[in-house]
């Protein structure tokens, strides 16, 4: 509910909104989160926790090519409420040294399990490192919000972007290290 509120709002969104939607006062929304910016240090590390936990599902896929893709389209289709998210916990005056802090590096390793899995089965050119996959993900997923692509286009966008990342005939299937 939060999450919504803030994905949808950013920093102009208010506490207010989340308590009426929550059903609860504002008071109660208060003695559970002292501050806004303890309110969005929540979401926000349970909105990672929420991602992470959809990677490492999907880590176990007998089909890893499909869905390294799957999730790097998830990524992007999910950047712009993320970010808006992250806009709002920063002008709340949040940083990374709290809970929020480690979460964007526990989504980055996760991405890394997901790549080294499509690699090795093939799906996923060998030569490519997890700083470039990591650089386009970054890239397509910011310029999809930045922008405001419709998903028609955000779907064409990553598509040539996930064209780039196939494997070709003849490729290694190993991981460059």
């Amino acid at each position: 509910m939060a999450e919504d509120v803030f994905a949808r709002g950013g920093s102009a969104a208010s506490t207010e909104e989340v308590a009426r939607l929550a059903g609860v006062g504002i008071a109660t929304v208060f003695r559970h989160f002292p501050t806004k910016r303890a309110l969005l240090e929540a979401v926000l590390v349970k909105h990672f926790d929420h991602l992470c936990e959809r990677a490492q599902g999907l880590a176990g896929s007998d089909e890893p090519g499909p869905a390294f893709f799957e999730f790097f389209g998830h990524l992007v289709d999910d950047a712009a409420g993320k970010l808006a998210i992250i806009e709002a916990f920063t002008d709340a005056g949040g940083d990374a040294e709290g809970q929020a802090g480690r979460r964007p590096r526990d989504l980055r390793e996760a991405v890394g399990v997901l790549l080294a899995r499509a690699q090795e089965a093939g799906a996923v050119r060998a030569d490519v490192r997890l700083e470039e996959v990591y650089a386009l993900l970054v890239g397509v997923a910011r310029a999809g919000a930045h922008l405001q692509l419709d998903a028609h286009v955000r779907a064409r966008t990553v598509g040539i972007v996930f064209d780039g990342l196939a494997a070709r005939e003849g490729d290694e299937r190993r991981p460059v290290q």
